[in-house]
């Protein structure tokens, strides 16, 4: 996380409060310990000087609030079952299971994949991103299952990053959509950027968003769902939950994008799934060392398939 600083102007002056107390009630996700800290160290300031926590806040001071960038967590390795498809000295390619956190961060820094690799693959990861996510080249959000590429040296990241950001890298998922999908096939060209007001959201935004491209054709049609495959031309952040919100077929199981459609879903076929029903299916792209076309596909998972099964 980069650093950002904001500024608050006190309306009125609080004789009995203290800044920190203060604080703490603007930032209800910062401890007060941590809040501390930051004004000792000169991160938070009062008309542009340094004071001490239990500063009264007066009428019309200014609080100019830094917040420094987060250091990368040290992950330890964890011993952990993986599902690996392809693996050489350079490169694995996983399974990743649907519940597993990629990366570590703030409050998640164990029993993440990257914890995995660093016991499955000894000192042989990347360090390409720093020391918070070694070895990983693109990511899969938590509750999305399938395949996944590790590079484990410096160039092996260097040449996968570059596919992936020239679009030479082949991505195919398969998701189950909430409602009946009127067309079998179709592109969803829509640019997506952070959400205006949701930090944790994305949203289509022409304006202000990165271009994106969803192709898809219908596999199979369901008691109030869809089952769909999406190629990916470009890879955003939650693009395929995003685009199909848009089109207004969110994924089944979907909280973050599609709350009301699933309640719509579990009232008419009795079944909510367990998590949005995304998986990675087929993953092609070249060796870096070879330059031969390597593809993979992971099977899909068992919640995936038992979704599948209720709502046919």
């Amino acid at each position: 996380m980069s650093s950002r600083s904001e500024v608050l102007t006190i309306e009125h002056t609080l004789p009995s409060e203290r800044l920190d107390t203060f604080l703490r009630g603007k930032f209800p996700a910062v401890s007060r310990g941590a809040i501390q800290r930051l004004i000792e160290q000169g991160h938070i300031q009062v008309n542009g000087r340094t004071v001490k926590p239990t500063h009264t806040p007066r009428a019309g001071e200014q609080v100019e609030v830094h917040w420094p960038e987060a250091r990368a967590a040290e992950a330890q390795p964890e011993e952990m079952a993986l599902d690996v498809l392809f693996e050489d000295e350079t490169l694995l390619v996983l399974n990743k299971p649907p519940g597993l956190v990629v990366h570590p961060a703030a409050g998640h820094e164990e029993h993440t994949l990257v914890n995995a690799l660093l016991h499955h693959c000894a000192g042989q990861l990347s360090g390409i991103g720093g020391v918070a996510r070694p070895g990983i080249v693109h990511r899969l959000d938590k509750d999305t299952s399938g395949c996944l590429v590790v590079a484990k040296n410096d160039e092996t990241h260097l040449a996968l990053s570059a596919q992936f950001a020239t679009r030479k890298v082949e991505k195919i998922y398969h998701a189950i959509l909430c409602g009946e999908l009127p067309r079998d096939q179709g592109e969803i060209h829509a640019a997506i950027a952070r959400h205006p007001s949701h930090r944790k959201r994305m949203a289509v935004d022409d304006a202000a968003g990165r271009d994106a491209r969803t192709s898809y054709h219908v596999l199979e049609r369901l008691q109030g769902a869809t089952l769909v495959e999406a190629v990916l031309h470009t890879g955003r952040t939650h693009q395929i939950r995003v685009h199909f919100q848009f089109l207004g077929f969110p994924l089944v199981g979907d909280a973050t994008y599609g709350n009301r459609q699933n309640q719509h879903l579990s009232d008419l076929a009795g079944y909510a799934a367990p998590r949005q029903m995304l998986h990675a299916w087929h993953l092609t792209f070249s060796h870096p060392r070879t330059a031969k076309r390597l593809s993979f596909e992971a099977p899909l998972p068992e919640d995936f398939l038992d979704a599948l099964a209720a709502l046919r």
